[in-house]
């Protein structure tokens, strides 16, 4: 089984490049803004598109993806809805890989089984679910994999040697590193100790390693490009969306070309890590 997510690594991977990766919260502020923003992300550098499924006690967020969350659900954000934005961006691009990012909850409740089917329908990709370990992965992790889709497992600073392997054991896609012990958006992504872990972490795997949170900047998504595979962005996209609403926080005519803009910035800055590698 070869998904888009593989297909992409591997096309970048011969470009000598890393990937960027984008996360935009499903639904916000709106379901229509939502998808005019994703359908932009492409063609503003995004290599890989992760959605953040909208739930009410979301653990590892930080302020601002919270309240990106809850600015969805208010705005009447479900799962079905979340699925049927990315079956609206399939529409016009069926290369550019999706992978859902949340919280166990929303699936549990939809039903594992249908939400395996009508993921695959739309388009989804991979999944990545912060808040089930592998001890856990007869719940959703094997079947998603038996479904075709990639289940993609986050290693932290806090992963030891002796974790690592039940961490990577059903993992495919790639590995998401998390830079900074803590919550998304707290802090600044050190380079040097990143490129320590990565190496560590490719002790043990052949997947790609991708790094996020932490990263807000052009200059730091180049320095974390430049020792992995993928540099993750969510945090600084979803403040740049949240700025361009209006008192409300309604989409104004600024939002979507605010999220764009700022994707094109971070996008500059993961292809300079190539030539700093050259």
């Amino acid at each position: 089984m070869t998904t888009r997510i593989d297909t992409r690594f591997a096309e970048l991977a011969k470009q000598g490049r890393s990937a960027f990766v984008t996360f935009l919260m499903a639904g916000d502020p709106d379901p229509a803004t939502s998808l005019a923003i994703i359908k932009a992300l492409p063609k503003s550098g995004a290599d890989v598109i992760e959605i953040g499924m909208p739930f009410t006690d979301p653990m590892a967020d930080g302020p601002s993806i919270q309240a990106a969350g809850l600015r969805a659900l208010k705005a009447g954000m479900t799962l079905k809805k979340t699925l049927e934005l990315v079956r609206g961006f399939r529409k016009d691009d069926n290369a550019t890989p999706i992978v859902l990012m949340g919280y166990y909850n929303p699936i549990y409740i939809y039903g594992v089984d249908k939400f395996l089917v009508d993921a695959k329908s739309a388009g989804v990709d991979g999944l990545i679910i912060v808040d089930l370990p592998p001890e856990e992965d007869d719940e959703l992790c094997l079947p998603a994999m038996k479904a075709g889709l990639n289940f993609i497992r986050l290693a932290t600073p806090t992963t030891d040697d002796k974790r690592l392997p039940a961490v990577l054991a059903n993992t495919s896609g790639f590995v998401y590193y998390v830079s900074i012990t803590g919550i998304t958006g707290a802090a600044a992504a050190d380079s040097s100790a990143v490129s320590e872990a990565v190496a560590r972490i490719k002790r043990h795997t052949k997947l790609p390693v991708c790094v996020g949170f932490g990263i807000r900047t052009p200059e730091t998504a180049r320095a974390i490009a430049s020792h992995a595979n993928g540099a993750v962005v969510g945090t600084a996209l979803v403040d740049a969306l949240k700025n361009s609403l209006d008192a409300e926080g309604r989409a104004t005519g600024k939002t979507v070309n605010a999220v764009a803009e700022l994707t094109a910035a971070l996008a500059q800055g993961v292809k300079g890590a190539q030539q700093a590698a050259e």
